[in-house]
């Protein structure tokens, strides 16, 4: 049994990265589903679909690449808050990725959204990913 099931997502999309796959296909969950979406918005993927045929479902990631010099859209993912180890960040102390180039996901009690979100909306969450 998977213990971090968005940790597997993130390691999913980063070995496609690696691999110059187009696509990434990966079992759904409700919060993956939603981080999909934060990705799609802002801009680190081409396109996604939610096919939810099967029991689980899943989730099919088109990933974005340069055309020019094929470089990914998406440079690092990293994981911050762990089942082992939860990260929550108050709205005063929300993190900057990059110096703002980078966004910081979040789950937060109006939903999964980005740090600036996050603080337009006047909520604070558990910090799921930095991804730049």
């Amino acid at each position: 049994m998977n213990t971090d099931p968005i940790a597997d997502y993130l390691t999913r999309v980063r070995n496609a990265i690696k691999a110059n796959h187009r696509v990434v296909e990966i079992p759904a969950s409700n919060i993956k589903k939603e981080i999909t979406k934060v990705l799609y918005k802002k801009g680190y993927i081409q396109s996604y679909r939610f096919d939810d045929s099967a029991v689980q479902g899943t989730i099919k990631i088109a990933l974005k690449y340069n055309p020019a010099t094929k470089q990914p859209a998406i440079t690092k993912l990293e994981r911050v808050s762990t089942p082992g180890l939860r990260k929550y960040a108050h709205v005063e102390n929300l993190p900057r990725v990059l110096s703002g180039l980078g966004v910081a996901i979040l789950s937060t009690s109006k939903g999964v959204m980005t740090e600036k979100e996050a603080k337009a909306e006047n909520v604070g969450g558990e910090v799921l990913c930095y991804v730049y």
